[in-house]
């Protein structure tokens, strides 16, 4: 056994999401999906989640972070939305104490891709969350965004600064407590 090995413990590895758990330290490759239709956000919850986050999801194995957001998008929303671009890199750190994380501290590096609009806020949903829990989805409005209980918190301020751009924007949101 390594020093490595020694200091760290026992490593258990998500499949076929890129993502392990390390004690109480979780980290996780996501993608995500700011889908925004007739000036409104469209968001997602699960009875098992106190808020709102975006759709999207783990990015598997050997899957590119574009694959995996169309993939995402489809099975939360049951439509076909496009790629407009990647909107935001976030270094996302939080202590989750709901939806079964107990406690963990979390680190999630995310891809936060701006999708085409459709121009209908029609969706087909029956999507299941990671825990078996129905999602539900809810489109916000912009003007209400700074008051909405969405995770991370940089949904709440920065979206017309990343409408306003076609670059790429890097975030870091640290939550922990």
């Amino acid at each position: 056994m390594t020093d490595i090995e020694k200091e760290i413990g026992e490593i258990k590895v998500g499949y076929p999401d890129c993502c392990f758990s390390v004690g109480q330290n979780w980290f996780r490759y996501r993608a995500g999906a700011l889908i925004i239709e007739n000036d409104c956000l469209l968001a997602i919850t699960n009875p098992t989640a106190p808020y709102y986050y975006s759709v999207g999801g783990g990015v598997h194995m050997n899957e590119k972070a574009e694959e995996c957001i169309v993939r995402e998008v489809k099975e939360e929303t049951g439509v076909d939305y496009e790629i407009d671009h990647l909107a935001v890199v976030c270094e996302n750190f939080f202590t989750d104490n709901s939806s079964g994380f107990d406690g963990l501290k979390c680190h999630v590096l995310e891809f936060y891709y701006l999708m085409k609009s459709r121009g209908s806020q029609n969706l087909k949903s029956e999507s299941y969350g990671w825990n078996g829990a129905k999602e539900s989805l809810e489109w916000i409005p912009l003007k209400d965004l700074p008051n909405a209980n969405i995770k991370p918190d940089f949904l709440k301020t920065r979206i017309p600064e990343i409408l306003k751009t076609n670059q790429p924007i890097h975030i870091v949101n640290d939550e922990r407590a």
